[in-house]
């Protein structure tokens, strides 16, 4: 008895886990534009925060998502050739990246966010850059300082050299500044700091809600997801399951050589000149 209740149990939620799928892939894929879904008056927005490994990106993504205006659940990992993969996007949040498990959770079915979000930390996702011009994009270059990033890389890939992890984040930093000067709009790109998130928050969310014009504000405090802490999809350290900002740094027992500091201090600089001139920012 008890294994055909089980039995039971088992095809109801494939039928229902079935019914879901179908559901959203009919409502993405009918409109062959790659920013509308069928039933929904407008045109979704991409938000993407544009950034690199161990800049407080996953922080970010929790703060952003918890915003009833934007889906999203952190790195998606897609590798985008054109606008018309924003339909992969849009299926792996609405079907992947949501649960139903209760009665309440069918109004996930109305689809009715501003925003979906990703977030890109990989110079080879992007195989093609020009969708980066388009009036639906919206991007946040999030950049933090190098000594405490290259120590907290190294940190997550212990197999990572230094010259290693100073390579990704020069090269990254100076893929970021291509972006931005490709998307060539304050209007559409948004750029801070990792210490900023943390000491002018206030100022942050408000410079925040402005550039994406939602309703409603943002908060320190934010929901934990089912992808939040596990790995492939952001950061997996403890601090970001707690569901809120944690100002205090994680102590990390090894230092990176003076030399490596400042030449990655150099690219820094000079991103944080390039985004500065290209991309809105926050006024102290």
């Amino acid at each position: 008895m008890n294994f055909t209740a089980q039995k039971f149990r088992q095809s109801i939620a494939h039928l229902k886990n079935n019914f879901i799928y179908q559901y959203y892939k009919f409502r993405i894929n009918t409109p062959r534009t790659p920013y509308t879904i069928l039933l929904k008056p407008t045109s979704y927005k991409v938000l993407f925060i544009l950034s690199h490994m161990r800049s407080g990106s996953s922080l970010l993504t929790h703060l952003l998502v918890n915003n009833p205006e934007i889906i999203g659940f952190g790195e998606t990992h897609i590798n985008y050739a054109s606008a018309e993969d924003f339909k992969k996007l849009l299926m792996k949040l609405y079907w992947q990246g949501q649960d139903f498990r209760q009665l309440q959770d069918l109004k996930k079915l109305k689809m009715n966010h501003q925003y979906i979000h990703d977030k890109v930390l990989h110079n080879n996702k992007f195989l093609d850059q020009s969708f980066l011009e388009s009036e639906q994009i919206h991007s946040i270059f999030l950049i933090r300082e190098p000594k405490r990033t290259l120590v907290s890389i190294i940190d997550l890939k212990p197999h990572w050299s230094e010259d290693e992890a100073l390579g990704y984040y020069t090269h990254r930093l100076a893929t970021l500044e291509q972006y931005a000067r490709r998307i060539n709009s304050k209007k559409r790109s948004l750029m801070i700091t990792y210490e900023q998130v943390l000491n002018n928050t206030s100022l942050f969310f408000k410079e925040l809600q402005d550039f994406l014009k939602t309703q409603e504000g943002f908060t320190e405090n934010y929901q934990v997801l089912r992808t939040t802490g596990k790995n492939h999809f952001g950061d997996s350290r403890e601090n970001i399951t707690t569901g809120q900002i944690v100002r205090e740094a994680r102590k990390i027992d090894f230092q990176v050589s003076s030399e490596t500091v400042k030449i990655a201090q150099k690219a820094f600089d000079q991103c944080y000149q390039t985004l500065s001139e290209y991309c809105r920012g926050i006024n102290m």
